[in-house]
């Protein structure tokens, strides 16, 4: 098997990312959408992200993008300034190859480098024990779940809140509150 290569996105990228999270749409439980969005709005969705200074990642083999992941603040008020949520999502045929693992310890380090102090997970199903594990490979601890909070594929769905702390975390005030 080819190395895998993390990179930032260039908006040629989107079109595949698109993909891979349209399947995930259609077939997965990672994210509570039940449409795919179009080409337009994922470079819409891209652009956002870029234009509040955070990461937007991929992984490449091959000159092949298999997984994306993104930080997005955690929430707009400003006291969460500090906080950011991560998502992340692995082409259907490059599950299980590492791909995850090269990707959210990346995504960690630049938000960690932007002077974030909080990342947050939340995932869709507590049945996606790949991602919880995952996560918990990369320090992140269990919060909470949301029991029965979506509705997809004719059947109720969990969220998964994991949490881990950002550089020095909570453990002083942030720079330039």
């Amino acid at each position: 098997m080819s190395r895998l290569i993390v990179r930032a996105s260039s908006e040629a990228d989107v079109a595949r990312c698109a993909e891979i999270y349209g399947h995930h749409v259609l077939h997965g439980t990672a994210s509570f959408e039940v449409d795919p969005p179009d080409l337009a709005e994922m470079k819409k969705r891209r652009a956002a992200v870029l234009d509040l200074g955070l990461p937007h990642l991929v992984a490449e083999r091959d000159g092949r993008v298999v997984g994306y992941a993104y930080a997005g603040n955690w929430r707009p008020r400003p006291a969460y300034k500090f906080s950011v949520e991560d998502s992340i999502y692995i082409d259907k045929d490059a599950m299980g190859q590492g791909v995850g693992r090269m990707l959210l310890p990346v995504l960690i380090e630049q938000c960690t480098a932007l002077g974030k102090r909080q990342m947050v997970a939340v995932i869709g199903d507590s049945a996606q024990t790949a991602s919880i594990r995952l996560h918990a490979s990369c320090g992140f601890e269990m919060v909470g779940t949301l029991k029965s909070i979506g509705f997809k594929f004719g059947r109720w769905l969990d969220s998964v809140l994991m949490q881990r702390p950002l550089g020095v975390g909570d453990t002083t005030p942030p720079a330039g509150r």
